[in-house]
Protein backbone atom coordinates (compact mmCIF):
# COMPACT_ATOMS: atom_id res chain seq x y z
CA UNK A 1 0.00 0.00 0.00
CA UNK A 2 1.31 3.42 -0.95
CA UNK A 3 0.83 6.68 0.96
CA UNK A 4 -1.94 8.95 -0.21
CA UNK A 5 -1.37 12.39 -1.62
CA UNK A 6 -2.42 14.93 0.99
CA UNK A 7 -1.48 18.18 -0.78
CA UNK A 8 -0.35 19.23 -4.23
CA UNK A 9 0.86 22.61 -5.43
CA UNK A 10 1.62 23.37 -9.08
CA UNK A 11 4.79 25.29 -9.79
CA UNK A 12 6.56 26.76 -12.78
CA UNK A 13 7.85 24.60 -15.61
CA UNK A 14 5.36 21.76 -14.99
CA UNK A 15 6.61 20.93 -11.50
CA UNK A 16 4.34 19.63 -8.73
CA UNK A 17 5.17 19.91 -5.03
CA UNK A 18 3.55 16.98 -3.24
CA UNK A 19 2.91 16.15 0.41
CA UNK A 20 2.00 12.56 1.32
CA UNK A 21 -0.09 11.49 4.29
CA UNK A 22 2.97 9.84 5.89
CA UNK A 23 4.72 13.24 6.13
CA UNK A 24 7.06 12.70 3.18
CA UNK A 25 7.32 15.36 0.49
CA UNK A 26 8.60 15.43 -3.05
CA UNK A 27 8.82 17.29 -6.32
CA UNK A 28 7.34 15.62 -9.39
CA UNK A 29 8.51 16.92 -12.78
CA UNK A 30 5.67 16.30 -15.23
CA UNK A 31 7.55 17.40 -18.39
CA UNK A 32 8.57 13.84 -19.41
CA UNK A 33 4.90 12.78 -19.50
CA UNK A 34 3.35 15.69 -21.43
CA UNK A 35 3.71 14.09 -24.86
CA UNK A 36 1.59 11.05 -24.03
CA UNK A 37 -2.17 10.57 -24.42
CA UNK A 38 -4.43 12.71 -22.27
CA UNK A 39 -1.44 14.34 -20.60
CA UNK A 40 -0.85 16.42 -23.75
CA UNK A 41 -3.65 18.75 -22.64
CA UNK A 42 -1.60 19.59 -19.53
CA UNK A 43 0.79 21.54 -21.76
CA UNK A 44 -1.85 24.27 -21.47
CA UNK A 45 -0.47 26.04 -18.41
CA UNK A 46 -3.96 27.11 -17.25
CA UNK A 47 -5.12 23.48 -17.18
CA UNK A 48 -1.91 22.31 -15.50
CA UNK A 49 -2.44 24.88 -12.71
CA UNK A 50 -5.86 23.36 -11.92
CA UNK A 51 -4.35 20.25 -10.32
CA UNK A 52 -6.00 19.16 -7.07
CA UNK A 53 -6.11 16.26 -4.64
CA UNK A 54 -8.92 13.79 -5.24
CA UNK A 55 -9.23 10.86 -2.83
CA UNK A 56 -5.65 9.55 -2.55
CA UNK A 57 -4.04 11.03 -5.67
CA UNK A 58 -3.96 14.10 -7.91
CA UNK A 59 -6.18 15.04 -10.81
CA UNK A 60 -6.85 17.75 -13.34
CA UNK A 61 -9.99 18.71 -15.27
CA UNK A 62 -11.30 16.26 -17.88
CA UNK A 63 -10.70 13.27 -15.55
CA UNK A 64 -6.92 13.35 -16.02
CA UNK A 65 -5.29 11.72 -13.02
CA UNK A 66 -2.26 9.79 -11.88
CA UNK A 67 -2.11 6.52 -10.01
CA UNK A 68 -1.00 7.20 -6.41
CA UNK A 69 1.61 4.45 -6.71
CA UNK A 70 3.06 6.20 -9.79
CA UNK A 71 3.20 9.54 -7.97
CA UNK A 72 4.93 8.00 -4.96
CA UNK A 73 7.44 5.99 -7.01
CA UNK A 74 8.47 8.93 -9.20
CA UNK A 75 9.41 11.13 -6.25
CA UNK A 76 12.37 11.01 -3.91
CA UNK A 77 10.62 11.35 -0.62
CA UNK A 78 11.94 12.99 2.51
CA UNK A 79 10.80 15.32 5.22
CA UNK A 80 11.91 18.24 3.05
CA UNK A 81 11.32 18.88 -0.65
CA UNK A 82 13.59 16.93 -2.97
CA UNK A 83 13.65 16.23 -6.67
CA UNK A 84 11.97 13.32 -8.38
CA UNK A 85 13.82 11.18 -10.88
Amino acid sequence: MYPSVKQVKPGKNYILSIVFDNGETGILDMKPFLDFGVFRSLKDHEIFQQVKVNFDTIEWPFSIDLDPEFVYQKCHKSHSNTSCQ
